[in-house]
C-alpha cells in the first residue's frame, strides 16, 4: 500500500506573517546588550533561518549569541510570538488539502514549544498531524536535519512529501532529503533567494498552492 502523501509547511513567513514579534524581540535584546538597534524592516532578513545565525551576523561574531538568545526569549515567550498573523487564505488551502486526504505537517526553524503555542492559538492545529521544530539549545536547527527527523519519526516516504516555504533553507533543506519543494513569495525571501534555490514550483498566492500540490504529488 503506498504511503499517505504529506506536506510539510513551514511556519514564519508561510503560514504566519511573524515580523512584528521576532524583529521587535531582536530589537529589545539587541538594546539589552547596548547594541546599535536596526529598524524593524531592516531585520526582515532574519525571519526563517535560525536565529543564532542571524545573531551571529548582528552581532559579528557567536561570543554572545547565547545571551542575546535569552533575552529574545524573555520578551517573545511572553509577547512576541502573539504578534504575529495568519496570511489570508491559508486556512483555504489546509482546509481543501486536509479534505482531499493529504497529511499536514509543521517543519519549522522556530523552536517547536513556541510552533505549538502559536499553531494552537491561531486555530491552526486541527489541521496538522505534527510539528516539528528544533529544541531550544538549538538541536535540529538546520533545516535538512528538522526534516529528516520529521521523516523518520512519522515514517514518511520522502517521494510521497513536498515541502513549502518562503526561504530557500526551506529548499536546500528538503532537497538534501529527497522531497519536491514549492517556494512562496508572500514571505520573506531576499531578492532572487528563491529563483536560485531552484524549487520544483512557486506559487506567488495561497489560492495558487493546491493545484501546485496536486501537480507534484498526482
Amino acid at each position: 500500500m503506498r504511503s499517505r502523501r504529506a506536506l510539510l509547511f513551514d511556519l514564519d513567513g508561510t503560514l504566519t506573517d511573524p515580523k512584528p514579534g521576532i524583529t521587535r524581540s531582536i530589537q529589545y535584546a539587541l538594546e539589552k546588550l547596548g547594541e546599535a538597534v536596526p529598524e524593524t524592516d531592516d531585520l526582515e532578513w532574519c525571519i526563517g533561518p535560525p536565529l543564532q545565525e542571524s545573531f551571529a551576523q548582528l552581532l559579528g561574531g557567536a561570543e554572545r549569541v547565547d545571551q542575546a538568545m535569552d533575552l529574545y526569549r524573555e520578551r517573545f515567550s511572553d509577547q512576541g510570538l502573539y504578534e504575529n498573523a495568519v496570511y489570508p487564505g491559508i486556512s483555504d488551502v489546509l482546509v481543501a488539502m486536509q479534505a482531499e486526504g493529504f497529511a499536514l505537517y509543521v517543519a519549522t526553524s522556530k523552536p517547536h514549544v513556541y510552533a505549538k503555542c502559536i499553531v494552537e492559538h491561531f486555530d491552526l492545529s486541527r489541521f496538522f498531524t505534527g510539528i516539528s521544530g528544533p529544541e531550544l539549545d538549538g538541536t535540529r536547527r538546520e533545516k535538512a536535519a528538522l526534516i529528516a527527523y520529521l521523516i523518520d519519526v512519522q515514517k514518511l516516504d520522502p517521494a510521497r512529501c513536498v515541502m513549502i516555504g518562503d526561504r530557500e533553507h526551506d529548499v536546500l533543506g528538503a532537497r538534501a532529503n529527497g522531497v519536491a519543494t514549492v517556494a512562496v513569495t508572500w514571505g520573506y525571501a531576499n531578492p532572487g533567494e528563491l529563483s536560485a534555490a531552484d524549487p520544483d514550483a512557486t506559487c506567488t498566492t495561497p489560492a495558487a498552492l493546491p493545484a501546485a500540490l496536486r501537480g507534484l504529488l498526482a
